[in-house]
């Protein structure tokens, strides 16, 4: 890399260089106001006849008072600070934060989408109904499965529900109360082993091998009449396709067992390979990470789950149908698990999934899954030589590497070096996970980033080995260019302060 890279200070309010944003309490000066309300012409009653005295304030609210050039200043300074992938490089590991097209976001505002309730008759609402059953049946051609659910929230709402549905199964068979584990990798998500535990089931681990694959020997060893599921995802979080997912397939269903397929990875094989033809019979699917629905702070997300036709029973209510009169909602599954979600799901981010299909086409699918992967190889390759990598490529669309020889010889963790990364004005990626490898940083670069990004993202991280050379402090003391400096994060996750309080 031959390439210099500098930090880029964040830009500060405009006229209050380098300070820190006051609270709107801060701001207030009594007296001020916006625009004020329009006189009410509803005949008044005294709010004793309407509410409670009980109900009724003794004093006025402590309101801020501003101007409304205030409030929009404000909240538009903050924005400004809040990173996002509309102003930068998000390359975070297994989220697959891509870009997000406007058009999405246009389609899903249209009146007729987003006026549309959930309580009115079918009748009245067969455009959307057509739209969400179109969308179950082009999940079921992706994923390769029978049927769909669009009722879940996010992707670890979607697991449960799959789990549910894998413990329904093994009931109606008269094996519930026999079938009491399911098996996680090492490597798995946090929220595989969660969601097993929420649905009762006993957790057992199993390893990965030095290549970072599931063991195949050690999950022979494990499974039995006990067995409920495997949880897995594949490309799994290493980076890494399953090459035995075959025989990982053949040991589960041989065994009576179930085969879960986490999603969260999908971007790497979408159009390319499907789950289905692997042999999962659950799977759920991340629509805001695959299909670039926004997501991040907390939601909104969707995390449809599909099965095979045994497992279609159990599918939420409602699911769905096309008649010959036309599109109903299904309620009509005695063996159903029952709702998982309000209504219809996250519609809203239902629709964006659909217009990034029809967008794309077929087609368009599998080039986005072929870039992804091209993108995480070619940035893999820039940072081979000065990150270790743990995993002999290729990977598929994300990679891990490892900071390790760096806490060794300069005290430098990889936590230091993510800090460092906001300084030269990048998100850092995802840090310390997986879990099995030590130090590790996990890059996804999805395929909607450019080769110009990718470079200069390698570069600032030859940068900050120079200064591990150099001037590791440099590193463990980051960031510099922020407003805000490290901050204590385990006090500020224990011990979080969210009240303002005014000022003597």
């Amino acid at each position: 890399m031959t390439e210099t890279v500098h930090p880029s200070p964040q830009a500060a309010p405009p006229g209050s260089p380098g300070a820190e944003e006051p609270t709107i309490f801060d701001l207030s000066v009594p007296g001020r106001r916006a625009a004020p309300p329009a006189s009410c012409d509803v005949p008044e009653k005294p709010l004793a006849e309407l509410i409670p005295d009980s109900y009724l304030r003794k004093t006025e609210p402590a309101l801020p008072e501003l101007s409304e050039l205030q409030v929009v200043r404000h909240f538009t300074r903050l924005s400004q600070r809040n990173y996002s992938i509309d102003g930068g490089f998000y390359p975070l590991g297994s989220c697959t934060m891509k870009y997000n097209p406007k058009l999405h976001e246009k389609v899903a505002a249209e009146p007729g989408w987003a006026a549309v309730h959930p309580w009115q008759p079918d009748a009245t609402a067969q455009g959307f109904l057509q739209v969400l059953y179109e969308l179950q049946q082009y999940l079921c051609e992706i994923a390769g499965m029978d049927a769909f659910s669009l009722q879940p929230a996010a992707g670890a709402h979607g697991e449960l529900t799959g789990i549910f549905m894998i413990k329904a199964y093994h009931e109606k068979r008269g094996e519930g109360a026999q079938r009491r584990e399911v098996i996680v990798p090492d490597s798995a998500h946090g929220t595989n082993p969660a969601s097993a535990a929420a649905a009762g089931y006993a957790v057992v681990t199993v390893r990965s091998t030095p290549e970072g694959r599931v063991d195949v020997d050690e999950l022979r060893r494990l499974v039995g009449p006990q067995t409920a599921a495997l949880m897995l995802t594949n490309p799994n979080t290493c980076g890494l396709f399953e090459r035995d997912i075959a025989a990982i397939a053949r040991i589960m269903h041989d065994a009576g067992a179930q085969l879960y397929y986490d999603g969260a990875n999908l971007n790497a094989i979408m159009g390319i390979a499907r789950p289905g033809d692997m042999g999962f019979d659950v799977v759920h699917l991340n629509l805001h990470k695959t299909m670039t629905t926004p997501h991040g702070g907390g939601g909104p997300g969707t995390g449809p789950v599909g099965v095979k036709a045994h497992l279609a029973p159990f599918l939420p209510v409602p699911v769905v149908e096309k008649a010959d009169d036309g599109y109903h909602l299904s309620y009509d599954r005695p063996d159903s698990i029952g709702k998982v979600r309000s209504f219809w799901g996250n519609t809203g981010l239902l629709l964006r999934a659909y217009t990034y299909v029809r967008t794309l086409g077929a087609d368009g699918l599998v080039d986005a899954s072929r870039h992804a992967v091209l993108n995480a190889n070619y940035l893999r390759t820039l940072l081979q030589d000065i990150v270790e990598l743990p995993y002999a490529g290729p990977c598929m669309h994300e990679f891990v590497a490892s900071a390790r020889p760096y806490k060794r010889s300069r005290g430098v963790r990889t936590l230091d070096i993510a800090k460092r990364l906001i300084d030269y004005g990048f998100y850092p990626p995802t840090v310390y996970f997986p879990l099995i490898v030590e130090e590790c940083l996990m890059v996804e670069p999805t395929e909607t980033e450019d080769k110009d990004t990718l470079d200069r993202y390698a570069a600032a991280l030859h940068a900050i080995v120079r200064e591990i050379e150099e001037s590791p402090t440099t590193v463990t003391t980051a960031p510099h260019e922020t407003l805000v400096g490290r901050i204590d994060e385990t006090r500020a996750a224990r011990q979080p302060d969210l009240r303002w309080r005014k000022k003597d």
